[in-house]
């Protein structure tokens, strides 16, 4: 399939930054929408990348950007949601936030492709992701999985990664962070299972499949080589951070108790459904597609969690410091 140009939603988030400088190596022209346009200074200089102040779920507004456009990528996800229907156990059970950008976007979405006429949409969901799953965040993101496979007139190819990570991100770095303040760290859920992936590898596995129509109606699970249980992870980052810190595991009743704390924050790190997603192991099996060998975490981590400078190469370096400074 030719590709020329490419909506990017969600482009100016962790994984998207990424998939938007493999395009654009492409020569491909990327189309960036954003409500905040000064929080993605750092996709400026690729040559190929326009960056537009836009709301996607404006009426028209989607239509409008994906004109021209042959394919759309949606990377677009939230962690947390405002307090959704919790009196139901039905199949709309989740918080309004996560119905916005999981459910609704996806399928606005759709409705932009049919009416701009472009017929390729990449779509990244995430391990676990059902209908019916155990958390706010799983059920809308099956939802919305559900939403784009069913447009049987479009090449729809689904994505479905465990964890990401990478200079950016805001998983390891967020125990990094904690290790560097607190003396003992008490992990909630620390037997749940991850397959971390490295989001270069993410990036590279959407923009191969893109312009392959082979890669119609089909789902890729994207995971790391190797398992961790969430203690193992915060250990592994303490000992790249270099500081020797108590790593310790809280029951199911205290992880409970933490979260429910924690969800009194502005900006939660955790909360009571974030373990309920964890009940689902985040992990995969099979080779990584499109014959892509898979970066491991302690190959790759170390580059920009070690304090400086040891082991920090330079082009690690360089896209922590634009994160920290939001540039």
């Amino acid at each position: 399939m030719k590709l020329q140009s490419v909506l990017l939603v969600g482009g100016a988030g962790f994984i998207g930054r990424h998939v938007a400088a493999a395009l654009a190596r492409r020569g491909l022209r990327v189309v960036i929408p954003t409500r905040r346009p000064d929080r993605a200074k750092y996709l400026l200089p690729l040559p190929t990348v326009d960056v537009v102040r836009a709301d996607v779920l404006g009426a028209g507004v989607l239509e409008r950007l994906a004109r021209g456009c042959q394919a759309v990528v949606n990377l677009a996800g939230v962690l947390h949601s405002r307090r959704g229907r919790r009196d139901e156990r039905g199949p709309n059970d989740y918080g309004p936030d996560f119905a916005r950008v999981h459910v609704e976007l996806p399928q606005a979405i759709v409705r932009a492709c049919r009416a701009a006429g472009a017929t390729r949409l990449a779509h990244v969901s995430a391990l676990g992701a059902a209908p019916n799953g155990p958390s706010e965040y799983l059920r809308s993101k099956g939802i919305g999985e559900q939403a784009v496979l069913a447009a049987e007139d479009l090449d729809v190819t689904v994505f479905r990664p465990s964890v990401v990570f990478g200079p950016e991100d805001r998983f390891l770095n967020q125990f990094a962070m904690l290790a560097r303040f607190l003396p003992l760290l008490a992990i909630p859920c620390p037997g749940a299972l991850f397959k971390p992936v490295y989001v270069a590898d993410v990036a590279n596995a959407i923009v191969t499949a893109l312009p392959e129509v082979a890669t119609r109606a089909k789902r890729y699970e994207l995971c790391g080589p190797k398992v961790y249980t969430l203690k193992e992870l915060v250990e592994h980052v303490c000992a790249a951070t270099g500081r020797r810190r108590m790593v310790i595991g809280l029951s199911d009743r205290l992880s409970s108790l933490q979260a429910r704390m924690m969800e009194l924050l502005p900006n939660p790190p955790l909360t009571r459904d974030n373990l309920r997603s964890m009940q689902v192991p985040s992990v995969c099996e099979g080779a990584f597609p499109f014959g892509i060998q898979p970066q491991a975490l302690e190959a790759v981590a170390a580059l920009y969690l070690a304090p400086p400078p040891l082991n920090r190469a330079p082009r690690e370096r360089y896209p922590q410091l634009r994160f920290r400074a939001r540039r």
